[in-house]
């Protein structure tokens, strides 16, 4: 279904091997495992080893998916579920479901339109789409999209750059700033150390160093490039002092990303968070940290008995409509995804990644009416088990 990549619109490079498919046989790949077996089939090994990849031996890789297959749900019945909806709010605006498109680097290295396609597609499917701070299109371009936009912000080696980065994104039009705080370098991550890995000359952080000339893109023989470029630009001694520095800057909703122990958890409520994410980077920094889903139902009852309303979301191994279900039922108010959608850019660019959202939707819908749930809030008194 993939093929080779042709002329780029506008003018951009493409990236090669990882030209666009015919939307047309997008109706083929019916779950995101087949998305996934497509991506995998265009992409140049390295771009998706860089994708796929995880940290270490890629143990909590591997378990975040384990733990939502030993997720099962107790349906309940005789529920009027005719009219099965799946929108929700998140972050005080309305989204079509509970699923935000989570933060991910370098996007041009999967289609020449990059964020922006994916962003037309989170658009399109009504749900919030997160621009990283490692975008490889400027936020400007992503917002002028329109539909929800969040930026994910790494707190810099000069505080103040992190701050300006902040506002900015403030003023382009941001409707929240996700702070990740799990990543004071990166993880090693084996197969980009294997690969040599580093980014071609036309992409790079569009927010950061513009141009070819970066870290990143200097293969440093066995090693990662895009690692070496983050430990010179990434601070290592973010507190919650910066946090607390963050929180009195901006007037957008304040998300922290990474969070998985529940003091911490407690700690972001006190300081006048918004939301925290309860994710180990999808298995790409600590290998050995707790599966998100098993770390979700303490952080979701520490953060309700705190108070304040912040809200709890998830990401890390979502790859079904009943995963989703699942988060909701152990009290999450929506996850992120973040895999999913690039697959979906790499096959077919934006098309691709609607088509993505769109299996989620129809998913997150069945398994709701099946569930005897009506809507998000029923899914939230479903009864969960955990079994081997």
């Amino acid at each position: 279904m993939p093929g080779a990549a042709g002329p780029a619109p506008d003018g951009l490079p493409a990236a090669e091997g990882a030209g666009p498919a015919c939307p047309d046989g997008l109706g083929e790949l019916d779950d995101l495992a087949a998305v996934e077996r497509a991506a995998a089939a265009v992409l140049p090994r390295d771009v998706w080893d860089f994708v796929a990849g995880g940290s270490g031996q890629e143990r909590t890789l591997a378990a975040n998916r384990a733990a939502f297959d030993r997720l099962y749900v107790t349906p309940r019945v005789l529920r009027d579920v005719s009219a099965c909806a799946t929108d929700t709010t998140l972050l005080g605006r309305p989204a079509r479901l509970p699923v935000a498109v989570a933060p991910v680097a370098y996007q041009r290295l999967l289609h020449p339109h990059g964020e922006v396609a994916a962003a037309r597609a989170a658009r399109a499917a009504g749900v919030p789409f997160t621009v990283a701070t490692l975008s490889s299109v400027p936020v400007e371009e992503v917002t002028a999209v329109g539909g929800t936009v969040w930026f994910q912000l790494y707190w810099l080696r000069e505080p103040g750059r992190s701050l300006d980065l902040a506002r900015r994104a403030e003023d382009a039009g941001c409707a929240a700033v996700v702070l990740t705080v799990d990543v004071p370098w990166m993880g090693r991550r084996a197969r980009d150390v294997r690969n040599g890995f580093a980014l071609p000359a036309h992409v790079d952080a569009a927010r950061l160093d513009a141009g070819a000339g970066s870290a990143a893109h200097r293969a440093p023989g066995r090693g990662s490039a895009v690692a070496a470029h983050t430990a010179g630009a990434f601070s290592a001694a973010l507190t919650w002092r910066r946090v607390a520095e963050l929180r009195a800057a901006t007037r957008l909703p304040l998300v922290l990303k990474g969070v998985l122990a529940p003091e911490d958890a407690v700690r972001a409520v006190e300081l006048g968070v918004d939301a925290v994410v309860v994710s180990n980077h999808g298995g790409r920094q600590l290998d050995g940290a707790l599966p998100g889903v098993e770390a979700l139902p303490a952080v979701a009852e520490a953060v309700r008995a705190a108070g304040g309303g912040c809200e709890v979301l998830l990401d890390g191994g979502v790859r079904r409509g009943v995963d989703v279900l699942g988060a909701l039922a152990l009290g999450a108010d929506g996850v992120l995804v973040g895999r999913p959608p690039l697959w979906g850019l790499a096959v077919a660019g934006e098309a691709g990644v609607r088509h993505v959202l769109d299996l989620l939707t129809a998913e997150l819908r069945d398994a709701l009416g099946l569930a005897g749930c009506a809507g998000v809030a029923a899914a939230r008194e479903l009864r969960v088990t955990r079994l081997p």
